[in-house]
């Protein structure tokens, strides 16, 4: 699989922290794991519904999706490459869109569900806002909106704690991660149309041991680790990254939000 990754020929410093870990065999690259995932799915009318997933990735919330029956099927990726790869392991019937997710040029109201993980911490609050209201166009009256992303805890976090955290975060993943306490995602989903229907909320631990085999398996787990053991630029990587998030671990959460639209 990393022969085909995307940005595969860049730079092992210059990857997001998302591609290191796909490279050495990781599946489950969201924060609060397969359980938040199948928390999802399972509070989300899937069977016989229309379905639009932003950012799938590897692929991995597809498959699940698909497996469970959908009406139809569109993933939507900006990522040409990404979307590529993931239009190869589907079926013809369902397919991929090269679009930004903010403005994916799909007809309005053409889904039952719209679900997204891990993208929306990617973004600044004003583009966090932008992709959960072309969710809610893209939604028919009622239609759920499902979201795993990164969370901050307490509620009452210091805004200096939240800035030294973010840094911590771009420094490692080389990514801008923005994540939000259960409140502000509440708000702004407020904000952009949706009621909160339910939540759930667990640890943040994506390179956690006990969180890397129920995610991946033994052999899976096993894999990771050999790969990561035979490659020194990417252990270095991995190691700070999992320095990063124990050094937070106070802090960092993994979220799922099921949104109904009003």
């Amino acid at each position: 699989m990393s022969a085909v990754l995307p940005g595969h020929d860049r730079p092992v410093d210059k990857l997001g922290g998302h591609w290191i870990l796909a490279r050495v065999g990781k599946k489950v690259l969201r924060p609060g794991g397969r359980e938040t995932t199948d928390y999802l799915l399972a509070h989300s009318p899937i069977a016989g519904h229309d379905v639009i997933e932003f950012a799938p990735g590897l692929g991995v919330t597809a498959a699940a999706l698909l497996e469970r029956g959908p009406a139809s099927y569109v993933g939507v990726d900006a990522d040409p490459h990404a979307a590529a790869q993931l239009q190869s392991r589907i079926p013809a019937t369902a397919r991929t869109v090269v679009a930004d997710c903010a403005a994916t040029g799909l007809p309005a109201a053409s889904a039952d569900v719209v679900i997204g993980e891990a993208m929306l911490t990617m973004q600044t609050d004003r583009n966090k806002l932008a992709i959960m209201r072309e969710a809610h166009r893209l939604l028919r009256p009622g239609g759920v909106y499902a979201i795993h992303e990164m969370g901050l805890a307490p509620e009452a976090i210091p805004e200096a704690v939240k800035v030294d955290i973010r840094k911590a975060l771009a420094r490692s993943i080389r990514v801008n991660s923005r994540p939000l306490t259960l409140g502000e995602w509440a708000r702004l989903a407020d904000e952009a149309g949706f009621d909160v229907v339910s939540v759930h909320d667990t640890s943040m631990g994506l390179l956690d041991p006990t969180r890397m085999l129920a995610d991946e398996g033994v052999l899976g787990t096993v894999r990771i680790i050999i790969n990561i053991a035979r490659q020194p630029d990417v252990r270095r990587r991995v190691l700070d990254m999992r320095r990063v998030f124990l050094a937070n671990r106070d802090h960092l959460r993994g979220v799922g939000l099921i949104l109904r639209k009003r």
